[in-house]
């Protein structure tokens, strides 16, 4: 079975990318981090309600995210931070290294590079859109094209049958 697109899947790809940039910038663990921002975007009530579109978009238009996909992004990063980062480096071109990234472009790389290694489930082509959508949704430059360049590099090197 493979995993596709879904508005929640992706939301929990967002959420994760914004909690993978508050943890990196305060230096706070995974659980806080996540507690506050299900608390600031998705109240309880938010998540229990249908918006009568057979959705659950809250009421500022955002789709709750996939709380389990959330939760083994954030964690699976953070857990494994030099393991990922070692995926970061392998993938990096000079004068790009994993310390000089903006922190933002940081946790996205991070994200992906780990959904990338630890989820084969999902189509490597699906966590490139994925990702490059995430990138596009905080970034106006070229960041979005480092993004895909850097995950085609290592989805080649991970999951080589799925490039031929």
């Amino acid at each position: 079975m493979t995993t596709t697109r879904s508005a929640p899947l992706s939301s929990a790809r967002l959420a994760a990318v914004q909690a993978l940039y508050e943890m990196d910038l305060a230096g706070a663990g995974a659980d806080p981090v996540l507690e506050a921002i299900m608390a600031e975007r998705w109240s309880s009530s938010a998540l229990d309600a249908d918006d009568g579109h057979g959705g659950n978009d809250d009421e500022n238009g955002f789709t709750p995210p996939d709380l389990d996909l959330l939760k083994e992004l954030v964690a699976g990063v953070s857990n494994d931070l030099e393991g990922v980062d070692r995926y970061l480096k392998m993938a990096l071109n000079h004068p790009h290294t994993v310390e000089s990234l903006e922190a933002l472009l940081r946790a996205v790389l991070r994200a992906a590079a780990f959904e990338m290694a630890k989820r084969p489930q999902v189509p490597a082509v699906v966590v490139i859109k994925e990702y490059v959508d995430v990138a596009d949704a905080f970034f106006d430059g070229r960041e979005p094209a480092l993004v895909n360049g850097f995950l085609d590099h290592l989805g080649r090197e991970l999951r080589p049958a799925e490039f031929t």
